[in-house]
């Protein structure tokens, strides 16, 4: 296997991890699968941002956690979750980094939605 590089963020890509000041709630139907004031808000290069729910505020009662694993060289491994009465459409829907990486190490614990299959809220 091949050895993963490992990538420090830097003017030519950028990540910020910042606290949300708002409150933030991620829906599906009529469940909260996530409702939290201590979000925080990554933003990478030029991708849009992302916010990572810290466990404590999200049901992980309604998440089952999969096999399924990806590899970022700025965060890491990331570990996945799927809402199982979701159908497929919820199938690895959800992410977390169990072990980032410095740079980013204070997503640690938080878990991020795709906002294509969850109706997130910001207020």
């Amino acid at each position: 296997m091949p050895e993963r590089s490992i990538k420090i963020p830097g003017p030519d890509h950028p990540i910020t991890v910042t606290p949300n000041p708002g409150r933030v709630v991620v829906r599906l139907g009529e469940k909260t699968v996530a409702d939290s004031r201590n979000a925080l808000t990554l933003r990478e290069a030029g991708y849009p941002p992302v916010q990572y729910i810290p466990r404590s505020d999200v049901d992980m009662a309604l998440l089952s956690g999969t096999d399924h694993a990806t590899y970022c060289p700025y965060k890491g491994d990331a570990s996945y979750f799927s809402v199982p009465f979701g159908g497929e459409r919820l199938t690895n829907a959800i992410w977390s980094y169990e072990t980032p990486y410095d740079a980013v190490a204070v997503i640690k614990d938080h878990l991020a939605f795709y906002p294509d299959r969850f109706e997130i809220t910001q207020a």
